[in-house]
């Protein structure tokens, strides 16, 4: 009977010690490089795809491309041009607005002084044709009238003239055999205006054919008739 000895198991005989890689070892360089990493991968077909079609193709898209952008450029100066335009008419239409507004505003302030001057004027006037127009008081009155009428005004109505309900107002009305229509036959006030603007019109007296009066011509006329007609008979 074989004693043991208590603490100490029985190990199974270890076979002998082999390396790593079996009994081939390791791979050696002779058998080619592995498969590449995916890193080399994507680095290989960038460089691929960075050169791009060669050749006639590749050329053709380039145009094609440079002519889209063109087209791009042409449509936006015609529309940047438009824009020019049309602001350069608006603001030619402003200016002329402008103008217009000012001459209209220069025009009414004026008349509004003139206005208020014409009883002056209508005093220098009556002066003027009774002889009372002397010494300072005329040199005075030629003053304010030479400068209304740098200011526009001017004087209008005179005998004589036909009768206008535009530019004259009839204050005395009276018939004349002498006349063939409404003439104006005394001026009373003279009527004033600036441009073609009426500040006042022309007071006037208007005489008018008697009713049922023939023109003169025509008098005259009829007269002649009946003479040659009562000679004739005689002479016969």
């Amino acid at each position: 009977m074989t004693e043991e000895t208590p603490g100490f198991d029985e190990q199974p005989d270890v076979p002998p010690s082999s390396t790593p890689f079996g009994e081939e070892g390791p791979p050696s360089s002779a058998q080619g490089p592995g498969p590449q990493a995916p890193d080399e991968a994507k680095k290989a077909g960038g460089s691929a795809g960075a050169a791009g079609p060669a050749g006639p193709a590749g050329d053709g898209l380039q145009t094609v491309g440079l002519q889209a952008q063109l087209d791009q450029v042409r449509t936006a100066l015609n529309e940047r041009t438009a824009d020019l335009q049309r602001l350069q008419a608006e603001y030619q239409n402003y200016r002329r607005r402008v103008e217009r507004d000012r001459i209209t505003v220069k025009e009414i302030a004026a008349a509004n002084l003139l206005t208020e001057l014409l009883p002056v004027l209508d005093d220098i006037g009556r002066a003027r044709e009774h002889g009372e127009l002397v010494g300072g008081f005329k040199s005075v009155a030629e003053s304010l009238e030479t400068i209304a009428a740098k200011m526009g005004l001017q004087q209008f109505g005179k005998e004589g003239e036909p009768f206008d309900p535009l530019v004259h107002e009839a204050l005395m009305h009276s018939y004349a055999p002498d006349v063939t229509e409404t003439m104006c036959v005394s001026i009373l006030q003279p009527g004033y205006r600036i441009g073609e603007r009426t500040i006042r019109p022309a007071r006037v007296a208007v005489a008018e054919p008697q009713p049922g009066a023939q023109p003169k011509g025509g008098a005259d006329g009829d007269a002649q008739s009946a003479d040659e007609d009562s000679s004739g008979p005689d002479e016969g």
